[in-house]
């Protein structure tokens, strides 16, 4: 059986330069739950704006581990093969925040911000505190923090990773763990245009009303979500 490694991570800031200064893990394995979680040195100063989410302090971190001898990181060395399973929502920014730590997974991956909005594209909103509340996750929230031996707090790696967890269960109503990877390793065709003031308008439509808006995006935007792009790409090319 493989094991599910759920893992979410706190980070000094949303910057290219920016660092992971926590870490949270649950591994599943045959219904057996570990937790782990790790205050990590950050290589970058922690930025008001996340510390205004995350609550993490610079003085917080003093005496921590760094990153690689992290307990949390060593967990992750240890169960890095094709057989286990790494969880996160977000894949895409978990990776390129563990890539600077010197971490490459060799895991399957499942990240289930991506499945929600394949699967479940009628939430509308897909960041992780909004799904807590409508998915209804937040009622099952205290029983998995009490079995695992953690406590809930908001854009906190351990408790971040036990929602991650609660999604994923939630996720296995719609979809297969098989069909969940293969989800995961595509972009997906969203039907409505995510923010702006176009938010929650079919892309299709959009399309006919300001084609060039569109347009001006993709070419415009470098780091655009692959998903967004994939979808604009198709709407004004492959289905025009």
């Amino acid at each position: 059986m493989p094991k599910l490694l759920f893992l979410d991570l706190e980070t000094s800031g949303l910057e290219e330069k920016d660092r992971l200064c926590e870490l949270g893990l649950i591994c599943e394995e045959e219904n057996k739950l570990e937790a782990y979680n790790s205050l990590c040195k950050s290589k970058k100063k922690i930025s008001s704006e996340a510390m205004a989410l995350h609550h993490i302090t610079n003085e917080s971190l003093e005496g921590a581990p760094s990153c690689e001898e992290s307990k949390v990181y060593k967990v992750l060395q240890e169960y890095n093969n094709e057989n286990n399973i790494l969880i996160c929502h977000n894949m895409k920014f978990s990776l390129d925040m563990l890539a600077k730590e010197g971490f490459s997974s060799k895991m399957r991956h499942i990240d289930t911000h991506r499945c929600t909005k394949a699967l479940i594209q009628e939430c509308g909103v897909f960041n992780l505190q909004f799904l807590r509340y409508e998915l209804l996750l937040y009622k099952q929230e205290e029983a998995l923090a009490k079995e695992i031996g953690t406590h809930i707090q908001a854009h906190r790696a351990g408790s971040d990773a036990l929602h991650i967890k609660l999604l994923y269960a939630s996720l296995l109503e719609y979809a297969t763990l098989s069909q969940l990877i293969e989800i995961s390793s595509n972009p997906i065709l969203l039907e409505k245009f995510p923010f702006g003031k176009y938010s929650g308008r079919y892309i299709e439509e959009i399309v006919q009303l300001e084609r060039g808006y569109l347009t001006w995006m993709r070419e415009s935007i470098k780091d655009m979500d692959e998903d967004l792009a994939y979808s604009l790409h198709y709407y004004l090319e492959d289905n025009s």
